[in-house]
């Protein structure tokens, strides 16, 4: 399998874990592409998922398909240039590329040097 990613400024949540070999858990729905023959593709838009961008197809054996990664403000390089996720192990969560999130201590004294200056 093979996940590309999208950078997309968001503020919601992306989880995806890979429940079978091409089946993946998408914010707890599921999505099963095992039936997906080599060289087949579904059309960008075809598959009812607002996190699935482009479409899915089996090259090779092997399932190819792009998410939308949601970011913050001022994403790191890291995010805005992700490489591909290849195979990720199943049953385990998928692991993004992402910026820590700051402390609140850090977002206050952020605004108050924005104020001052």
């Amino acid at each position: 399998m093979k996940i590309s990613l999208s950078p997309q400024r968001r503020d919601d949540r992306l989880k995806v874990i890979r429940s079978g070999t091409d089946v993946l858990l998408i914010n707890d729905e599921v999505f099963d592409f095992t039936n997906l023959p080599d060289g087949g593709t579904i059309p960008a838009g075809s598959v009812p998922c607002e996190w699935i961008v482009g479409p899915v197809e089996r090259i090779g054996g092997q399932l190819h398909l792009m998410l939308i990664l949601p970011h913050g403000p001022n994403p790191s390089q890291a995010v805005t240039l992700p490489d591909a996720i290849i195979d990720p192990p199943i049953g385990w969560e998928v692991s993004f590329p992402n910026d820590p999130t700051p402390a609140i201590e850090d977002v206050i004294e952020e605004e108050l040097a924005n104020v001052d200056g």
